[in-house]
């Protein structure tokens, strides 16, 4: 339970700001707050949340303990890379209002966004990839939600660049402190 509400909380911080809920937010200022662009972007958050947490538990399950553990220190430090860099969205000109291509350009997103390593890193760290990639899926869900309901006054209203770099500051520390530990436990 406690990688549930672990990877809920940590996935629901990390999106904020992301490009997925920004894409989200831009879409529902331009093309109106619809129940099918939220039922698409809860869709697709699941699904890579799943995916993310499936493949850390595998690939972690595979590994010994300090090889486990350099796994999770290199997906935190992408975590980090990824909250540290500057989110550049192009204004959202959607001529089509395909929900297949808004879909698949979250999916596109999300597979290299920080909340879907921190599920990864997650599940990888307690090998339990369903209650991870449940938190994940709910944390994601979310912020996607805030996005959705907010439109572009989420930009304007929160401190979203200070709170991705304050993250990314905390991960990038995380990161050293479980590769450090890896290198003890190594011998």
């Amino acid at each position: 339970m406690d990688s549930f509400l672990f990877a809920l909380v940590v996935v629901f911080l990390t999106s904020m700001g992301g490009r997925d809920q920004l894409l989200v937010a831009r879409l529902a200022q331009s093309l109106g707050q619809s129940a099918a662009l939220l039922a698409a972007a809860m869709l697709v958050c699941t699904v890579t949340a799943a995916i993310m947490a499936y493949a850390g538990a595998s690939i972690a399950g595979m590994l010994p303990g300090p090889a486990r553990q350099m796994l999770i220190a290199i997906a935190l430090a992408i975590v980090a890379i990824e909250l540290l860099w500057p989110v550049k969205l192009k204004p959202v000109a959607e001529p089509t209002r395909s929900l297949g291509a808004v879909a698949l350009v979250l999916g596109v997103h999300q597979f290299s966004d920080a909340a879907r390593f921190a599920v990864f890193a997650l599940a990888a760290a307690t090998v339990v990839a369903p209650l991870a990639g449940l938190g994940g899926a709910l944390g994601g869900a979310g912020a996607l939600f805030l996005g959705w309901s907010l439109g572009e006054s989420l930009e304007r209203g929160m401190p979203l660049r200070l709170i991705r770099l304050v993250l990314g500051s905390v991960a990038i520390l995380l990161a050293a402190v479980v590769a450090v530990q890896a290198r003890i436990s190594a011998g």
